[in-house]
């Protein structure tokens, strides 16, 4: 195994394990709640971190993404065990990809765009520091607040929280 890869993929694994234990506690009896006009609902935002891990498969696989082309289709899920699987499956591609990728790979460019538009092009290890990995601990960061608006207990991800010890 290659020096990037080793570091990432146990790094993912770790963070992938917190997520599923915070994903494990997202209710479904208020999937459209948000708190505020502007903010994804609960289920929305859920939906989006499990669905997330894809991205590490899109960016290792492929030279970019054209949004033009490929309009995002967000997944659907109406209950914790739907939401747990839509996670698990992008979990097992995530580390399906890193776990074969090699420095030479995450050396090599990714461009994201709307046809002409270029948002980005940066090579694949940033995109996936940026685009993949930090874009799922901010999401979580969110989700949390919305679990605790929502008296539901917040699971310790880094160590105890307020309504659990370790």
């Amino acid at each position: 195994m290659q020096q990037i890869n080793f570091g990432l993929l146990r790094e993912y694994k770790h963070e992938c394990e917190s997520t599923r234990k915070l994903l494990a506690s997202v209710p479904f009896d208020h999937p459209d709640w948000k708190p505020h006009e502007k903010s994804m609902t609960l289920s929305q935002l859920a939906i989006h971190i499990a669905d997330l891990p894809n991205w590490v498969a899109i960016t290792l696989e492929r030279d970019g993404l054209d949004w033009a082309k490929e309009p995002y289709k967000p997944k659907v899920a109406t209950s914790t065990e739907e939401l747990l699987k839509i996670h698990d499956d992008a979990v097992e591609s995530a580390i399906k990809s890193l776990s074969v990728a090699t420095d030479e790979k995450f050396m090599e460019n990714w461009t994201m765009r709307n046809g002409d538009k270029v948002y980005f092009t940066m090579p694949k290890i940033a995109c996936l520091r940026a685009s993949a990995f930090n874009h799922i601990y901010h999401h979580r960061g969110q989700l949390t607040v919305y679990l605790r608006l929502l008296n539901v207990p917040v699971p310790g991800m880094y160590g105890p929280t307020a309504d659990f010890e370790m």
